[in-house]
């Protein structure tokens, strides 16, 4: 029989892959989605990525960090940089911009994770800043204040680039479920709880924080790698303080510590502030009156620590069936 921890990935990557990947992509090849519909629908795949990031360090690692838009904007230049002036595939480029964005956070991390709260909130915001002023003046790389643009190779069709931004999405969510479900994963959770009992029983709490800024680096370079082919044209603001605040809303309204809860708010948030373009500059207005709103009625988020867990709809179905099978017989 199959062990329950690959049936359980089976059945999550199975349905994440035909509910949401695969239909949508259809809908788009046969124009029931039209492209702007499915534009607005995959930049919200890439805002959930972001959101993801900022919810592993903040919701699951217990750390404030506002500086992770500028692991996005490190992932986004390495792309343009291997993909068009080294002619590397793209989806090595993709992969090489998350390395990268890691070893970045790894270097920022060594000294910083041992502040904490407050003090660690304003070094990863001025580590963003630096960033932004260093793309700004590091021209020959970085294209200087104009930006740098990308031929897009995604966005030529929306459904090949909902399949490669959305499955990539699908495979960080399996990720994460499983690391989290670890002994790894749980250690990090249990520095988030308590991080003075978990160094009595013997865990390396600096260890473990630096491994789950590692990964939300990574997870945030990886979208900024698949942001820049996408967009076609990045500008030093994508490492700005008000890009990374945007990230962090979506995590709080969504739920720290639960990662369907992040990418649910994305694409909420996403798609409300696309609705409201004929507001023009008052529909950033939304955004803080609803993170008002939660922090008044439903401080947890949406769905606070808790999980849309397809396995566990899965079990439920199992169990209705064979308690009617029972009633029948």
């Amino acid at each position: 029989m199959m062990p329950e921890r690959k049936l359980s990935n089976l059945i999550l990557l199975a349905v994440l892959a035909v509910v949401i990947v695969f239909v949508p992509a259809l809908l788009i090849s046969v124009g029931v989605l039209d492209a702007y519909t499915a534009q607005i629908l995959t930049i919200a795949g890439i805002n959930a990525m972001m959101a993801i990031s900022v919810n592993v360090i903040c919701g699951l690692t217990g750390q404030l960090s506002l500086g992770q838009a500028g692991f996005m904007a490190i992932g986004a230049y390495v792309c343009i940089w291997l993909a068009q002036t080294v002619g590397v595939p793209l989806p090595f480029a993709i992969f090489v911009s998350g390395i990268v964005a890691a070893f970045s956070g790894f270097l920022i991390g060594f000294p910083t994770l041992k502040l904490s709260g407050d003090y660690l909130a304003i070094v990863t915001l001025g580590f963003g800043e630096i960033l932004r002023v260093i793309f700004v003046n590091f021209k020959s790389f970085t294209g200087g204040a104009n930006g740098k643009r990308f031929t897009t190779i995604l966005a030529a069709r929306a459904d090949y680039a909902w399949i490669v931004i959305i499955g990539s999405l699908v495979l960080v969510v399996v990720f994460l479920q499983n690391f989290f479900r670890s002994t790894y994963g749980r250690a990090i959770l249990s520095v988030r709880e308590d991080e003075i009992a978990a160094r009595s029983n013997g865990i390396n709490a600096f260890k473990y924080k630096m491994a789950g800024f590692v990964i939300a680096a990574f997870i945030a370079g990886i979208a900024g790698g698949l942001y820049a082919p996408f967009i076609g044209f990045i500008k030093p603001d994508l490492a700005s303080f008000n890009r990374s605040i945007e990230y962090l809303i979506y995590s709080v309204l969504g739920g720290l510590g639960s990662v369907t809860g992040s990418i649910l708010a994305a694409y909420i948030l996403t798609y409300l502030q696309e609705f409201l373009r004929f507001l023009q500059d008052y529909r950033l207005l939304f955004y803080p009156v609803i993170l008002i709103l939660v922090m008044l009625f439903r401080p947890q988020g949406m769905l606070g620590t808790r999980e849309v867990s397809f396995v566990g709809i899965w079990n439920r179905l199992k169990t209705l069936r064979r308690e009617a099978n029972e009633q029948k017989n």
